[in-house]
């Protein structure tokens, strides 16, 4: 039988250490830098994560390795350098503000402190060195909470996998509580609708307005995924906040590649219809996507722009994801308050309890 190593067991443990809450926000990844290098390390682990791509695992590396890791990196590469900033890439900067910012709100908690970090499933920062950093502050309840309002497979479970594959190899797991999905959340619906009317009070409103989503294999929803759902009630609260109708407020998924069948509607194909229908001024929003990333800034903002215009389109506008907006940080601390209300009624005392019983088994002097 083979056995992991385990960690933790380093000499920088103490016990004399007080106990925190931990709040770990994750979210999918990024490259490190904007080049072919680094874009095609970075695709080989988000690619062959067999949550994102289920295919035969001999096959899929064929594919991966044979093809796509020797084509895509360079075109990715490429159209990252358009969004890259002198900080890094925008979904990192994104996240480390969101971050930041409910730590802000934690700080000086009664009770138990809390510890706010992020970290991303593929790219830097890693899971495992946020969850190591977090233990070595003294985490001891730890709430994880994935940046994907929509439940999926591909994304939030995932997410899980690279977590518990962690804590295999650690010596004392926190209790753990893992969000997974906030798809009706109504502060979350909230911040949208205030964030979509603060838009259009500067720039009007447009004749339809697309709620693009990540899309996934059609064939996931068949085999149980409730992503497709999730998306739809979204879109079906927002509207109903914003007061609009599902002529005007129109659902549509975006990113698909590959042959097989996605969840449709395409958002491109959508966007490259709807002059011919008569539409010539649209909005689109991306509910899905907590913070903006190359899907959003890229692809939305630029390239399925171009397709609407070219298309015979007169007005097009992409809104921005919600990132740090004030509105959203207040719905995110109220879903995290949700879930560790309990834990930040327990007092100090307990820590000390654990310490002063280490001191009298010798574990400490």
């Amino acid at each position: 039988m083979k056995y992991r190593s385990v960690q933790g067991a380093d000499k920088r443990y103490s016990h004399q250490r007080e106990d925190c809450v931990g709040v770990l926000l994750t979210n999918l990844g990024t490259p490190d830098e904007p080049t072919p290098k680094a874009l095609r390390r970075y695709l080989k682990e988000f690619l062959w994560d067999p949550r994102v791509v289920e295919l035969p695992r001999p096959l899929w590396w064929l594919i991966l390795n044979g093809i796509i890791l020797n084509t895509r990196p360079r075109r990715s590469a490429e159209a990252y350098r358009q969004v890259w900033t002198d900080a890094g890439s925008p979904l990192l900067l994104h996240t480390r503000a969101q971050a930041d910012a409910l730590s802000n709100r934690f700080s000086g908690e009664k009770g138990l402190s809390v510890i706010v970090d992020f970290a991303m499933r593929y790219g830097n920062p890693s899971i495992e060195s946020v969850i190591q950093r977090m233990q070595e502050r003294g985490v001891r309840r730890l709430l994880v909470l994935p940046l994907y309002p929509q439940y999926s497979a591909a994304t939030t479970a995932s997410t899980f996998d690279a977590l518990a594959a962690d804590f295999t190899r650690r010596r004392w797991l926190p209790d753990l509580r893992f969000v997974s999905h906030y798809h009706d959340f109504p502060a979350y619906i909230e911040a949208m609708a205030l964030s979509i009317e603060q838009y259009w009070q500067h720039h009007g409103r447009p004749e339809r307005l697309l709620l693009s989503y990540h899309g996934v294999p059609e064939r996931y929803l068949h085999s149980g995924d409730p992503y497709y759902c999730e998306c739809r009630t979204t879109s079906r609260l927002l509207a109903r906040r914003l007061g609009v109708d599902e002529e005007f407020c129109m659902t549509t998924f975006q990113s698909r590649f590959g042959r097989e069948e996605w969840l449709k509607p395409y958002t491109d194909e959508t966007l490259k219809a709807l002059p011919g229908e008569g539409v010539k001024s649209v909005q689109v929003y991306c509910p899905g996507f907590s913070a903006d990333c190359l899907e959003t800034i890229e692809e939305i903002g630029v390239e399925n722009r171009d397709y609407f215009l070219s298309a015979g389109g007169e007005r097009y506008g992409y809104i921005p994801a919600l990132n740090d907006r004030v509105e959203h940080i207040d719905a995110l601390e109220l879903l995290i308050r949700s879930h560790i209300a309990d834990w930040l009624s327990v007092q100090a005392g307990d820590s000390a309890l654990r310490q002063e019983r280490a001191q009298s088994a010798g574990a400490i002097s």
